[in-house]
């Protein structure tokens, strides 16, 4: 039992880090963020929910730090946390961020933010990205619609993306 407890030690730390770090998360979220551990997750989940840890909404499909997230979750963040994904084998470091950035991580020697742009909130987000910084992060930008696109200008941005419900990222490039 203890060489067993060792050997998930790093998964129930990872997975209670993160779970932690981003309040609430969808299962398939948190299974792609473990690939090929997929039992080994669904057993530590088990056991965090049992111990009151976390809680899962099975309608949702949504794991969360505490029942105050599960209630009202960022979909800002569950949005975000899918473009991460992309991004996950080749990043060495990641984390929550505060308004109007999500998420950051560094990848491949780069630093990246992830910034949501909700629909009819272009300009008030221009303003609030606005900086003279001379070294910018590189930027990907969330929008709800593509018509939302050519009314942003954030310094750094590199591509624009859209998500599905289902975690599907699609990216479109600055021309």
């Amino acid at each position: 039992m203890k060489m067993r407890d060792s050997l998930y030690a790093k998964e129930a730390a990872e997975l209670i880090r993160t779970i932690s770090l981003y309040k609430s998360l969808t299962g398939g979220q948190v299974y792609r963020l473990f690939p090929g551990k997929e039992e080994s997750i669904k057993n530590l989940l088990t056991q965090l929910i049992k111990q009151k840890r976390m809680v899962y909404s099975p309608g949702t499909d949504r794991i969360s730090a505490g029942e105050e997230y599960d209630k009202c979750p960022d979909s800002s963040m569950i949005t975000a946390f899918w473009v991460l994904l992309d991004f996950i084998d080749k990043t060495e470091y990641h984390t929550a961020s505060d308004f109007p950035v999500k998420i950051s991580f560094f990848s491949q020697d780069e630093f990246y933010e992830i910034v949501h742009v909700p629909y009819g909130q272009e300009i008030m987000l221009n303003h609030a990205m606005a900086t003279k910084e001379e070294e910018l992060p590189r930027r990907l930008i969330i929008v709800d619609n593509p018509d939302q696109i050519p009314n942003i200008n954030i310094q750094g941005t590199i591509a624009f993306c859209i998500v599905s419900a289902e975690g599907k990222v699609n990216y479109y490039k600055l021309e």
